[in-house]
């Protein structure tokens, strides 16, 4: 019976040959230039989500109406994988960063709008009567009362977005893109270069967790801050 080390492409997926390949790969502009395109589409892609979901969110949080209206298809809607959308934004957006904007701000909007809304919802109704007898207006309300008092349900949506973002990144970065570290994740599967994958793998896992920690960090300085 042959070992697994006999095996070249079993060999490739040990621990030191994708070492070694990260260590070649990091001094190199073309990692970092993929790496920053992957980063420009999760920053258009969570604004995206932001500037659509926060004021669903909101409206669903202040009212009933709207929340018992739109509650059932945000939920249907946030239960389709948006990997299942790839093939129809690629008809409709073409090939390039259309669709993987469309997909990455689809994943990440359900978590901001829910939490936004459940932020909103949380709010001490004593709050609102307050601004209220004091005669504040409508913007008034929402940028004094209901914003700063639903920051903190918001930002913990951003985080499980930029989760959510990085986990559909690689595959959306599969739609005929020619940069990306999803690309980057294909280049190396056709070049059977298996190290090279690892070391890919290896990167996407650590910048992951560092997206994932600066949201938390964020979150938390805001939670003292308040």
């Amino acid at each position: 019976m042959r070992m697994a080390a006999d095996n070249p492409i079993a060999a490739g997926f040990g621990p030191l040959p994708a070492l070694q390949a990260l260590w070649a790969l990091l001094p190199g502009a073309d990692l970092w230039m993929h790496l920053a395109t992957s980063l420009r589409r999760i920053a258009i892609g969570l604004g995206a989500a932001i500037a659509l979901g926060l004021p669903l969110g909101l409206l669903a949080g202040l009212s009933p109406r709207f929340a018992q209206a739109t509650t059932p298809l945000f939920q249907f809607l946030r239960m389709i994988s948006p990997l299942s959308w790839m093939p129809l934004a690629v008809m409709a957006l073409g090939v390039g960063d259309a669709p993987v904007y469309f997909l990455l701000a689809f994943a990440a909007v359900w978590p901001i709008v829910l939490n936004t809304a459940a932020g909103v919802q949380a709010l001490d109704p004593q709050w609102l009567q307050l601004a209220r007898s004091l005669s504040a207006t409508r913007t008034e309300l929402l940028l004094q009362v209901v914003l700063p008092g639903s920051t903190t349900h918001v930002l913990a949506g951003v985080r499980l977005a930029v989760g959510v973002l990085w986990i559909v990144l690689v595959p959306a970065e599969m739609l005929g893109v020619s940069a990306g570290l999803g690309y980057l994740i294909l280049d190396a599967r056709d070049r059977l270069a298996y190290p090279d994958l690892m070391a890919l793998i290896l990167v996407i896992g650590a910048l992951g967790w560092a997206l994932d920690g600066a949201a938390r960090a964020l979150l938390h300085a805001w939670g003292r801050q308040a």
